[in-house]
């Protein structure tokens, strides 16, 4: 039987671990189970190679992480991070080695291989819900064909992304609305990402982050011969509308074909009143996300299962919640200011000039960023 069997074979029946979700995260986390001696199923009902929109830079500490689970996606070698805005140039190389430009398929390919040769099976459902008490937790699934079998497990870890449905179904979501706004129950505008991919030979061997007053587009080479240009905005439209702001970047871009359709995220910021509900975990993007400015987003999962799976190991979720604010703590903070700084027109405009002119500072951030996950 292969790994995307039917669920129609399948009777109910208990494993040590359910994850819900095969992204990335999931699939690590997985794969974390398994090194750990335990029992994982993974549940997602997309099959076939994942995509989503996705800045696709891996940090010098995912990529680490990817490779002590022995995967080593291709893809594009990566320096550093330069910004850019209004002819101003700020770079900062990364001094742990090197990152690496990765298109999100190929990624989630080299880790799905990686949980394949484990052998751990992934499960073609949906997760409908959660129940759960002292000793193991109840996980009812469907296909598009109806109901599928309910699983037991003693532990689950919930790596459902950013609009997590399990997350929403414990409660666990946490309200945005800012008891300072004028108006009671007004939230700000979110933000929000698109990404599409150019058929060209990349100019460069930095992530590069251009600065308008509005948005910012991150350019990702992820192969020899194509480059990824991701947006970052509160204002929706079209991507050709956002790239208009860019006009270096068009520049740069010329004619290159268009080689992927457009792939949409958000809103970005997701707040949650904790990670650990019972025997259920959040890792990933399902357990809260600030924003996508810093590119951290895989390595910090990558960390998120990994702590997870300890924590299981140890028959101690609540060593999770402590390790989970750990791990997200520098990244939460460097976005979280990042954001706030550049809300204002004249932050933004502002803050190009003073990262070239603070080297030293400019570079401490991008490396503290950069660094493994522990």
């Amino acid at each position: 039987m292969t790994s995307e069997q039917s669920p129609n074979t399948r009777a109910d029946r208990h494993v040590d671990v359910v994850v819900i979700g095969g992204g990335p995260v999931g699939l690590a986390a997985a794969a974390y189970a398994a090194r750990a001696g335990l029992t994982p199923v993974v549940l997602e009902p997309r099959v076939g190679t994942i995509d989503k929109a996705c800045g696709e830079g891996l940090m010098p500490g995912g990529l680490q992480a990817l490779a002590d689970l022995g995967v080593d996606p291709p893809g594009h070698d990566l320096r550093g991070i330069r910004y850019l805005a209004r002819g101003r140039v700020a770079e900062a190389d990364f001094s742990g080695g090197l990152g690496r430009g990765v298109r999100r398929t190929v990624l989630h390919d080299a880790v799905r291989r990686a949980v394949d040769e484990a052998g751990v099976e992934v499960l073609p459902l949906s997760a409908t819900g959660v129940t759960q008490d002292e000793r193991c937790v109840r996980v009812p699934t469907e296909d598009s064909s109806g109901t599928g079998p309910t699983l037991s497990a003693t532990w689950v870890i919930a790596a459902d992304g950013l609009h997590s449905p399990t997350r929403r179904a414990l409660g666990l979501d946490r309200d945005q609305r800012r008891t300072s706004d004028p108006e009671p129950g007004r939230r700000r505008p979110g933000r929000y990402g698109l990404r599409q991919h150019y058929g060209m030979r990349p100019w460069g061997d930095h992530v590069e982050v251009h600065w308008s007053r509005h948005a910012e587009a991150y350019v990702t080479p992820v192969a020899d011969d194509l480059v990824g240009v991701a947006v970052l905005s509160r204002q929706r439209g079209p991507l050709t509308d956002s790239l208009a702001d860019f006009p270096h970047l068009r520049e740069r871009l010329g004619d290159a074909p268009v080689v992927t359709s457009v792939r949409g995220a958000g809103p970005l910021r997701q707040r949650t009143s904790r990670r650990v509900a019972g025997r259920v975990l959040l890792a990933g993007d399902a357990s809260g996300y600030v924003d996508a400015l810093t590119g951290e987003g895989i390595s910090l999962g990558l960390a998120h299962a990994r702590a997870a799976v300890s924590a299981i190991r140890a028959g101690e979720p609540d060593a999770y919640e402590r390790a989970w604010r750990a791990a997200t703590r520098r990244y939460a903070l460097l976005t979280h200011t990042l954001v706030q700084v550049t809300r204002p027109t004249w932050g933004r405009r502002l803050l190009v000039p003073a990262a070239a002119a603070l080297p030293p500072v400019f570079r401490g951030a991008v490396n503290e960023l950069a660094r493994p996950n522990r």
